[in-house]
């Protein structure tokens, strides 16, 4: 992915506290304290909760969205659809009136039609499309729930109406096009950018349909937006709306306390229960819907080695781990598939167990001589709150059992490209559910499709696994599903790609003062409805 943004010098009066911010141009102003920056702004190309928030949930719409706090999908662009008999033809019919927005570089000529939508797609789907390569032609999330293979073909009916025809009948197309990374994206816009010689404003000047309107960006600092005034869903209640960039999870939870910022990305778990105390602050608490992972680039040897893997698993006291880490607010692991959803089983087979693992390592031939590069996140993120740290307890496990790892780190998104490009050995990580449905996480994180596209970044690709992957999601009924979703994590038990650490509950603190706020079940910050007291 390449992280295109907009640096802009801003005044004064963006790198003041909201209260600075008010007055008559901006008689409402909400600052969200946001945990990282975002890669891009424009969701096709991106993969952290920091680009969605940032882009997805503020600038753009899907066709179809997931109604708010909940896990169904509703009318979004999309105002209605229809379904064929045999489940394979999704008849799309768009509302009429939604305004692009404008910015200093364009200024749409029309309202969202058919050619939008096709162009979102296309550009994802088709190596051949003259955009595919734009922002550096890596869509991870495409790829890696298999909408490539999925899709046969989009139709353009009329101005309005879209028909997707499917190579077979899906149960994940819906919630599945109702994710971030499908954001409709202007066509007119790419057109010009791309005629006039600046494709890169496309990924950091972007306009979509969404409640707000991009202003400003200065990485490490602030993102600015305005109320966009034409959105087709009424005009947000806020005028202003601030992401405070703040890295350090107790800098955070200093600038919500002195109402510096008034949402919060998730504090450390040690400072939760004060919170809950703070009369003007409500913790709002989302369990189950996440995974922390160790995984292994089995392209890099002797991670290719199960043996290697498992000893290494083995070797780690996740136990431990989660009490240090999590303080509280997590619980060890048994799948890299969330509890809360259907097939999640509970034993991922690799407790602690360190003579095992120096059993193993001697049988593999690595019985003190393995060095591997540990890489380890340098943000805090809901499915793990501190990477550092862990990655220093794995450090230590592994030294018991003859192990060196050197720990190595980057800027977020530097560390999201490289790990996608397989550079690292072992690599710390993780996800948030993006639709409460087990294929998800196992295709974004495991699936052979995400090896090409980078999202598996452990590189593994096994084709039994593949052909459970693609059962669930072509299977209707709920135990069959499960039942296909408990065989495919009891390869991975065997395999261990990836060691399954911690489940956390994620608390998202918000000030008194903000009405509306409805806590996403996935964890991602929408704040379209959201209101401030006056």
């Amino acid at each position: 992915m390449k992280s295109t943004v907009l640096r802009a010098v801003l005044t004064s009066s963006l790198l003041a506290s909201s209260a600075l911010l008010g007055g008559q141009a901006y008689a409402k102003t909400l600052v969200y304290c946001s945990e990282a920056n975002p890669e891009t702004f424009n969701p096709a190309i991106g993969t952290a909760d920091s680009t969605m928030d940032a882009a997805a949930k503020t600038i753009f719409n899907r066709l179809v969205e997931f109604k708010p706090g909940t896990t169904e999908v509703g009318p979004a662009l999309a105002e209605s659809w229809e379904v064929s008999a045999d489940g394979k033809t999704y008849t799309f019919h768009l509302r009429h009136g939604v305004k692009f927005q404008s910015n200093d570089h364009f200024t749409p000529s029309r309202d969202l039609n058919a050619d939008d939508v096709l162009y979102t797609f296309n550009r994802q789907r088709d190596a051949n499309n003259p955009y595919h390569k734009l922002g550096g032609g890596a869509y991870e999330y495409f790829n890696a729930l298999g909408m490539g293979t999925l899709i046969d073909k989009i139709d353009k009916v009329n101005d309005y109406t879209v028909r997707f025809t499917l190579t077979a009948a899906n149960v994940t197309f819906l919630p599945g096009i109702a994710l971030d990374y499908l954001s409709i994206l202007s066509l007119e816009q790419t057109e010009k950018m791309v005629a006039a010689g600046t494709p890169e404003l496309i990924d950091s000047e972007p306009v979509g349909t969404g409640p707000f309107v991009l202003q400003a960006y200065v990485p490490d600092s602030q993102i600015r937006y305005a109320a966009n005034k034409d959105y087709w869903r009424g005009a947000p209640k806020i005028d202003t709306l601030v992401f405070s960039i703040t890295p350090e999870p107790t800098t955070r939870v200093e600038r919500l306390k002195a109402n510096e910022c008034q949402v919060a990305a998730p504090p450390p778990p040690s400072a939760v229960a004060d919170l809950r105390t703070d009369p003007d602050i409500t913790v709002l608490d989302l369990k189950g819907q996440n995974i922390g992972i160790l995984g292994f680039n089995v392209e890099h040897q002797p991670l290719g080695d199960v043996r290697v893997r498992m000893a290494l698993a083995k070797a780690i006291d996740r136990k431990a781990i989660v009490d240090a880490v999590y303080a509280g607010a997590g619980t060890v692991a048994g799948s890299v598939v969330p509890p809360a959803q259907i097939g999640a089983v509970t034993d991922a087979g690799i407790d602690y167990d360190p003579d095992g693992a120096k059993k193993l390592l001697k049988e593999a031939g690595h019985e003190s001589d393995l060095k591997i590069s540990l890489w380890a996140m340098p943000v805090s993120r809901p499915y793990n709150p501190n990477a550092k740290r862990m990655a220093e307890m794995i450090q230590a496990d592994w030294a018991k059992v003859g192990v060196k790892a050197e720990i190595v780190s980057f800027e977020w998104g530097e560390y999201l490209k490289r790990t996608a490009s397989g550079e690292q050995d072992a690599y710390l990580l993780g996800g948030s559910s993006d639709n409460g449905d087990p294929d998800n996480m196992l295709s974004y994180l495991l699936s052979c499709d995400g090896v090409k596209g980078g999202s598996n970044r452990s590189r593994w690709c096994d084709p039994a696994f593949e052909k459970l992957l693609q059962d669930g999601r072509v299977a209707a009924d709920a135990k069959h599903r499960a039942d296909i979703y408990a065989r495919a994590q009891a390869i991975l038990k065997v395999e261990v790609p990836v060691a399954p650490i911690a489940h956390s509950v994620v608390a998202i603190p918000i000030r008194k003062s903000v009405l509306n706020y409805v806590l996403d079940p996935f964890g991602r910050q929408n704040f379209a409805a959201v209101d401030v007291a006056e």
